[in-house]
């Protein structure tokens, strides 16, 4: 049987009656609900037990529902409130809140139209939800439609307007408030500092009428996100000055900024405050301090204070771990990452880039392999910071086609990621991969810069691409807005020079808008140097010296090309030049990593433990070599000795001998990987191609610009290097 609803007299008295009975409850407000959600309601009894219901739901059911929220389980809510007719707007605003947080931007929105009642929280809430989905247009039509909006809900528009780079709708939205509360000067303030607009956070924090601890924290940290980290110090002392006490962010600002500034004093000082207040307890504190004395080359500081440190979480480690890089310390970094490991301390993003870093420091590939696991079981390998360096990683260590299978399993791209695998393909002679890649980059909208450029020019020069790369750098010059550099006119240079075209390489050096630099008429003098171009050399040399007098690549260079020359007396005239004023010529050297040690070779070396084998195997390779039919060519012997001296000295460069040890170091059928401070020369380059055939495996001689990938008898660069 129905009962009739209850009229408004009854629904007072029943009101009045239930505060009597729980007086705990007066100051609950009432609230009214449509039909929908009230449903039929029969006698007082019931009303009164209704209301109890509705009064009672935060203290029974509010907890369940927050507790679904923090385990990230929005759906769980529903199922609480589910129970209960008449859900608490609160209740309903964690949900929302709990739907956007996970991402469920329309699932929000759902019941944010279906909550009957909505107060400016809820209002705030859902605007905010928009904001954090990416949605700002739907955040400014609630904002719209908000019936009163409050200072809260103007805080987060401006506070979404800055995030999405919108400062000026920022700065009018701010104009327009009606009421400006400190927390809406300090969100105007944070959003200029985020969108790099210095001058008028700067402007607008003197306009400040009461700062506080956030509005200078934000101030500090603004500066020195803009490389200002000075100014940045001289705020900071300004807040001392005021009697505003920092907090732990403020002394993490501050640290960053002496780090940045190398103001190590100051830094020392900030410390002792640290100590004193009790601020040493703070994990990014404690962070801060160890990235100050690695930046400022005071290591062991850093470890002291990470060995002081009261919790090693993954931030405290990630800060040491990057300070070892930085220091050029990458067996102790790699030390501290594969500890975090074994004590469940989970890596993120900052810790995996820190370690691939060291990784490339050392040129180590097993170790990056190593890495490289743990990232692929945190399902980060794809992600695109982690990403971006397993590409480089791979790369520097001779694997380019590892490093294109990851560029092909990063979802979100960025121009760092594009980068990097087209300056690899430059770097290990895939020219070819390099210009599809850039087909694609244009295809996908991405705009390329100075760097992209810089890969495709390299990539022409070390695949003889000559018509492709003027085209290349026509476009560039004059259909984009990036300001061409000195490198890139060096890369120009370079690929019109190795081409034979050294009269139109001179004549772009002497036509750029800019100045030449040693480095542009380096390329053309290394150019000449592989044509036997000497009037255009000694021109080239005589540019550089002007330029840079202690220049000692200028040097070996041309009295490379008077000895290939046999002018002798050339080579003994600035042989003595080169002495007289102290310069020094680069010893060339070679080297392999094996097992995580590293094995350095100098021409003729015997210091090796293994020497006796070594030489043993090169004097096997020579007898093989001869009956292939190689003959040195002694024109890259740069002594002025006997033929047969040359070829002894030739057969005993440093790459030759770092490529018999690795052949003897390493399973037979595996990768030898060899790396070179100077260019390869070229009569080793012939021998290292025809070693390959005989060994059957792999050769990798990486020298100063780029990779040689040696396979039966063939090398990667088509022998154009």
């Amino acid at each position: 049987m129905s009962h009739p609803s209850p009229s408004a007299a009854e629904e007072g008295v029943v009101m009045i009656s239930f505060r009597a009975t729980f007086p705990s409850l007066r100051r609950t407000r009432t609230r009214s609900f449509p039909s929908s959600w009230l449903g039929s309601c029969g006698t007082s009894a019931q009303l009164c037990k209704r209301f109890f219901n509705r009064a009672s739901y935060a203290a029974r059911d509010g907890p369940a529902v927050s507790a679904h929220l923090r385990n990230g389980d929005p759906d769980g809510t529903r199922e609480v409130l589910g129970t209960f007719r008449f859900p608490d707007v609160r209740s309903v605003t964690k949900m929302i809140a709990g739907r956007s947080q996970n991402g469920r931007l329309g699932d929000a929105l759902k019941l944010f139209y279906e909550t009957p009642v909505r107060d400016s929280i809820c209002w705030s809430t859902m605007i905010k939800g928009c904001l954090d989905c990416g949605d700002l247009m739907k955040a400014q039509e609630l904002f719209d439609k908000m019936p009163e909006p409050n200072v809260v809900s103007w805080t987060v528009m401006i506070d979404g307007f800055s995030r999405f780079g919108q400062v000026e709708r920022a700065e009018k939205f701010f104009e327009q408030m009606p009421i400006v509360d400190l927390t809406a000067w300090n969100t105007m303030l944070h959003g200029y500092c985020e969108n790099a607009r210095v001058y008028d956070a700067v402007k607008l924090f003197e306009q400040i009428p009461s700062r506080d601890v956030v509005s200078w924290t934000s101030m500090i940290g603004g500066l020195d996100q803009n490389g200002k980290c000075e100014e940045a110090l001289v705020v900071f002392k300004r807040m001392f000055e005021s009697g505003i006490a920092p907090n732990a962010s403020t002394l993490t600002c501050a640290l960053s900024a002496c780090a940045n500034a190398l103001s190590f004093p100051l830094g020392v000082q900030i410390h002792c405050h640290v100590f004193k207040s009790g601020f040493c307890l703070s994990v990014f504190v404690c962070a801060s301090l160890i990235t100050f004395y690695a930046k400022c080359k005071r290591i062991e500081k850093s470890t002291q204070v990470f060995n002081e440190a009261v919790s090693r979480n993954v931030v405290i480690c990630t800060a040491l771990l990057t300070g070892y890089g930085s220091n050029g310390r990458h067996e102790d970094g790699l030390k501290v990452f594969s500890d975090m490991i074994r004590k469940s301390v989970l890596p993120n993003q900052s810790s995996f880039v820190s370690a691939l870093n060291s990784c490339c420091g050392l040129e180590s590939l097993d170790r990056g392999k190593e890495v490289h696991a743990p990232a692929v079981k945190q399902k980060l390998g794809c992600d695109v910071f982690v990403g971006n360096s397993l590409i480089v990683m791979y790369n520097k260590c001779g694997v380019i086609d590892d490093a294109v299978a990851v560029f092909k399993r990063i979802r979100k791209k960025n121009i760092v990621t594009w980068n990097a695998i087209v300056c690899g393909c430059a770097q290990h002679g895939r020219g070819m991969w390099a210009m599809e890649l850039f087909s694609q980059m244009i295809r996908g909208l991405v705009q390329p810069d100075e760097i992209t450029l810089t890969g495709l020019l390299s990539s022409c020069n070390h695949s003889g691409m000559l018509q492709k790369g003027r085209c290349l750098f026509r476009y560039f010059s004059e259909n984009t807005s990036i300001e061409l550099k000195h490198e890139h006119y060096a890369c120009m240079v370079d690929v019109l020079g190795r081409y034979g075209k050294l009269e139109e390489a001179e004549d772009l050096v002497r036509n750029m808008p800019l100045k030449a630099n040693s480095i542009v008429w380096l390329a053309l003098l290394s150019s000449c140097r592989m044509h036997s171009n000497i009037d255009l050399a000694e021109r080239a040399t005589n540019y550089i010296l002007e330029l840079e007098p202690h220049c000692s690549a200028a040097y070996v260079l041309l009295s490379n090309l008077y000895a290939s020359a046999n002018r002798w007396g050339e080579v003994s005239r600035l042989r003595v030049t080169m002495r007289d004023r102290g310069i020094v010529k680069q010893l060339g050297s070679s080297w392999v990593t094996i097992k995580g040690q590293k094995h350095l070779f100098l021409p003729g070396d015997k210091s090796h433990p293994l020497s006796e084998n070594i030489y043993w195997k090169l004097d096997w390779l020579k007898m093989k070599l001869k009956e292939l039919g190689h003959v040195p060519d002694k024109r890259f012997s740069l002594h002025d000795v006997e033929d047969e001296q040359k070829e002894e000295l030739l057969f005993y460069h440093s790459e030759r001998l770092a490529v018999a040890f690795a052949l003897i170091s390493t399973v037979e059928g595996s990768t030898v990987t060899v790396m070179k401070n100077l260019r390869i020369c070229g009569d080793c380059h012939s021998a290292i191609k025809l070693i390959a055939k005989i060994v059957d495996r792999e050769i990798v001689v990486r020298d100063s610009s780029r990779f040689h990938h040696f396979r039966s008898g063939i090398c990667s660069c088509g022998d154009y290097w």
